[in-house]
């Protein structure tokens, strides 16, 4: 009665799934009746009818969606048992591919890579900088091994921990406005200025554009120091993280016209890569020595505006 196989609990969760056994063979690469007949020898060996085909679409049974969640739980731990047997089957990496974004503090990030990799001779350090979607894409699109930026924290393909909030605040520097600079002023006021915007890097994602002022000229700049010195040059205004700003803004070098109508925002900073991935022996060591720096980075008095989560 219980002699059921792994291919047939895959080909009736990809049934259950998708709603029809055409769309799950094309999930799985099978034909049609290989899965059709995969599922009707599981309800055969089970001893109940799991899916209801009377419909349009063919539905589970009350029987069949019991059945549908244990299996889920069965093929979820064994992908993980397969992820882990890839890892026991790795060597030590000869290399390591690591992604840092457009808002990370740069001292502080590659200082603790530096010292983790001081420890891996063996090991070659691929080392990138992207901005906006860039980071992102280059880790779904298997360029990366982890990256350090803000993500979407509820995408289940993510597994993250997070460093720190970075805040952005719109600056500009002295005399650049023919107005007073104060927390009141407008969109309307600033669209006959430059703005300075970071660069999307990213290849094939949608575009992205943070803060970006419709209807304003911009000009785009590849990093934030040249986009700071851009601002600080009074060739336009933009958004700066403020951990590379503190000095400017104290001696007033660059005035804020963070108000009611520019908020400016807060990012999530984070140490990113794929779950439920193979990773090697090395790519480990790095994940857990950044998740033990993490309190030095936050308390880092280089880091006095990288606010805690």
């Amino acid at each position: 009665m219980y002699g059921f196989t792994i291919q047939q609990l895959q080909c009736f969760d990809a049934v259950a799934t998708e709603g029809s056994f055409q769309a799950a063979a094309a999930r799985l690469h099978r034909t049609h009746p290989t899965v059709f007949t995969a599922v009707k020898n599981l309800e055969a060996q089970v001893g109940v009818a799991l899916l209801d085909r009377d419909g349009y679409r063919v539905a589970l049974t009350d029987a069949g969606r019991s059945f549908h969640a244990r299996t889920r739980v069965f093929l979820t731990e064994l992908d993980f048992l397969h992820n882990h047997a890839a890892q026991l089957a790795m060597g030590e990496e000869s290399e390591l591919r690591v992604v840092i974004g457009d808002l990370c503090p740069m001292p502080e990030v590659l200082g603790l890579l530096r010292r983790f990799f001081d420890g891996c001779p063996g090991v070659r350090l691929h080392l990138y900088f992207e901005a906006i979607a860039g980071p992102l894409e280059r880790l779904f699109d298997g360029d990366a091994d982890l990256i350090i930026h803000h993500v979407d924290q509820s995408n289940p393909r993510l597994e993250f921990m997070p460093i720190g909030s970075v805040r952005v605040i719109p600056v500009v520097a002295p005399r650049f406005l023919r107005f007073p600079v104060t927390n009141a002023v407008t969109p309307e006021q600033m669209r006959d200025y430059v703005q300075c915007v970071i660069r999307d890097t990213s290849r094939h994602s949608p575009p992205r554009d943070y803060f970006l002022l419709e209807g304003a000229r911009s000009w785009t700049v590849s990093d934030q120091l040249m986009k700071k010195e851009i601002i600080m040059q009074g060739m336009g205004w933009g958004h700066m993280p403020t951990f590379l700003i503190e000095r400017e803004l104290r001696n007033r070098r660059l005035l804020s016209i963070r108000g009611r109508h520019f908020t400016g925002g807060t990012n999530e900073l984070v140490a990113a890569r794929i779950r439920n991935k193979p990773h090697g022996p090395v790519a480990n060591r790095l994940w857990r020595y950044i998740e033990e720096q993490i309190p030095a980075l936050r308390s880092s008095k280089a880091l006095g505006m990288l606010e805690p989560e």
